[in-house]
């Protein structure tokens, strides 16, 4: 797989864990499509990690990815109101 396609694959996929996420926490989000992409592509990365380090499974899955990313959101709600 070519780095362009590998980055494409990454950004969709950042893209849908951060839209998913942004729609489970309730309340206003004024977020662009750069910022969803971050917050889905670190939640999947930290939710990896937590995967492979706590549970030793490889690979974290969809739901684990979500969650993190929730909670991502839901800190950068928190510490954006202040």
């Amino acid at each position: 797989m070519s780095l362009i396609a590998f980055l494409i694959l990454l950004a969709v996929i950042g893209l849908v864990v951060g839209a998913l996420a942004r729609l489970l926490v309730p309340g206003p989000d004024p977020m662009g499509i750069g910022t969803t992409i971050a917050v889905g592509v670190a939640g999947s990365f930290i939710a990896g990690l937590f995967s492979w380090y706590v549970l030793h499974r490889h690979g974290a899955g969809l739901v684990l990815s979500v969650v993190v990313s929730m909670v991502i959101v839901f800190a950068m709600r928190t510490t954006a109101r202040r």
